[in-house]
């Protein structure tokens, strides 16, 4: 294999996708047979669902909806599914399967674009999901999205925008921040100190030409102990120094906690409590509550986020022609996802029902799944990033009264 002359890196164009270039190619085989038989017109109703989800997490964060309206914009079909950014259980509270979506239509109007659909919900809601339950634990810290130098540059927006919405405070890549409307975040790599050569005049030359809205945060695991460097970059840049960043590496970490509680104990006895410790490298969901415990008031989070697990949504048909049909441990039929507002039970019902009362609360549930997309007209969108973000921490908000659902 040679690189095409047309492709400096290995990626799909947007028409590709668009033109279902990326799918399996068993789909295009599927659409020739059909066409042949001349059923390619059949009408069916898809359904989008999760059949579990990574590190025995209880519930998930849906991501990747606008992209899929995009995806099919002014196609001949009707898209129906949650909000972008909707916590969801795979099962309710009978242990039903919770349809995400749906697409109705002809099978030969979308039924290539089986893989990139799934695709673009799967990584997106990968990511959200771990973000958001990283978001839980560390609930009232700065959180930083760190992950772009893990992954292939071309999904680095993705990652970042799945991240921020899941209650992220920032990113650090450049095009993910401009995308987000948002300012990049970080501090300094350990290349600055070690060209020119001393850690203080590292962070004094940071401090004198770089923008003065920047929080000045001190890398201080370079050369010597995180704890005597702490206290020199605490003397040298006093009143403006906002935090200190540790990420040392696995081979001189030993036990990351102590290091925090050291760190943290004489900062403060010299007068510095309202420094702010930042931990940064191999920080995940099974880590953070202890450094946290430790100490720690903010994270840098790459690889753990970056390579987050995706979600498992499958694609199913549970309705040709209007008739009830799907395979063995699919459920068949149209259906709804009702959710209390208040203790976030969740019940699925056919599609036709109108209301639905919490057992629990004696309140109305609020339906989950919405029409966004009408005979490739789009109904609804999801374009505001800062509406999606505050949609999912209110969310968030309502897991953390709970503890758990």
């Amino acid at each position: 294999m040679r690189f095409p002359k047309d492709r400096l890196f290995l990626i799909s164009k947007e028409d590709e996708i668009k033109n279902g270039l990326t799918t399996d190619i068993y789909f295009l085989r599927t659409e020739k047979i059909l066409k042949e038989v001349g059923k390619l017109d059949t009408k069916v109703k898809m359904e989008i669902t999760a059949g579990s989800l990574p590190h025995n997490f209880t519930w998930g964060v849906v991501a990747g909806v606008q992209e899929v309206i995009n995806l099919f914009r002014d196609k001949k079909l009707d898209l129906y599914i949650m909000r972008e950014g909707t916590v969801f259980k795979p099962n309710d509270v009978y242990g039903y399967r919770v349809p995400i979506g749906y697409l109705v239509g002809e099978y030969g109007v979308f039924g290539k674009y089986e893989t990139p659909l799934l695709g673009l919900l799967c990584q997106a809601s990968g990511v959200a999901t771990y973000s958001a339950h990283i978001r839980i634990t560390a609930w009232n810290k700065v959180l930083l999205s760190f992950g772009a130098r893990r992954m292939h540059p071309a999904i680095t927006p993705l990652i970042d925008y799945a991240a921020y919405i899941a209650g992220f405070d920032g990113v650090s890549a450049i095009l993910s921040a401009d995308i987000l409307g948002l300012k990049p975040q970080g501090t300094m790599p350990h290349a600055l100190i070690l060209i020119i050569g001393d850690q203080v005049e590292a962070w004094k030359a940071f401090d004198k030409y770089v923008e003065k809205d920047v929080k000045r945060i001190a890398l201080i695991d370079t050369l010597y102990d995180e704890k005597v460097e702490g206290i020199m970059a605490a003397e040298a840049l006093g009143e403006k120094l906002y935090g200190v960043r540790i990420d040392t590496p696995k081979s001189r970490r030993g036990d990351i906690k102590e290091i925090i509680r050291e760190l943290r104990w004489e900062l403060d006895l010299r007068g510095h409590e309202k420094v702010k410790i930042i931990v940064s490298g191999g920080v995940n969901i099974d880590n953070i509550k202890e450094m946290i415990e430790a100490g720690a008031d903010g994270f840098g989070v790459g690889t753990s986020v970056s390579n987050a697990p995706t979600i498992d949504y499958a694609l199913d048909i549970v309705e040709i022609e209007n008739k009830p049909i799907a395979k063995r441990g699919k459920l068949s039929g149209m259906k709804q996802v009702y959710r209390c507002p208040k203790c976030y039970r969740y019940t699925v019902t056919k599609y036709t029902t109108q209301e639905l009362t919490c057992p629990n609360c004696g309140i109305k549930m609020e339906p989950l799944i919405h029409k966004v997309i009408e005979n490739g007209k789009v109904l609804e969108e999801y374009a505001n990033v800062e509406e999606t973000r505050e949609y999912v921490l209110k969310q968030l908000e309502k897991i953390h009264e709970l503890g758990e659902i």
